[in-house]
């Protein structure tokens, strides 16, 4: 695999892994309406030829450094995210649970943030 470019397209809510100039993977996300805020991972998506290529891995590693450097939380309502925040703890700091079920909810009341 050639190296992964991840941009980050806030705007239309995709984090976004490039190969070669195509799109690899992206994870759809929105940023929680709450004090504080949290950038809320809702659904991992790595294209078919780049499946195994360790994109999607990638993908929710930035995801949680960027929320890192930005200085909030990550809530990942993502199945894919969720997992690789159990097996990697020391990257993927637990969020606290009022922030998951206002992320819950907020996606429950918009959903056109899936």
């Amino acid at each position: 695999m050639s190296e992964l470019e991840i941009r980050d397209n806030r705007a239309d809510g995709l984090l976004e892994a490039y190969e070669d100039g195509d799109v690899a993977g992206r994870i759809a996300y929105f940023t929680l309406d709450a004090t504080p805020a949290a950038l809320v991972a809702v659904h991992t998506v790595v294209e078919r030829e780049h499946e195994g290529k360790g994109v999607a891995g990638a993908l929710v590693r930035e995801f949680y450094a960027m929320a890192a450097r930005e200085g909030v939380p990550v809530v990942p309502l993502c199945p894919y995210a969720a997992k690789w925040a159990e097996r990697h703890p020391d990257e993927a700091p637990e969020a606290p649970a009022e922030l998951v079920r206002a992320a819950e909810e907020q996606l429950k009341a918009d959903p056109r943030l899936w």
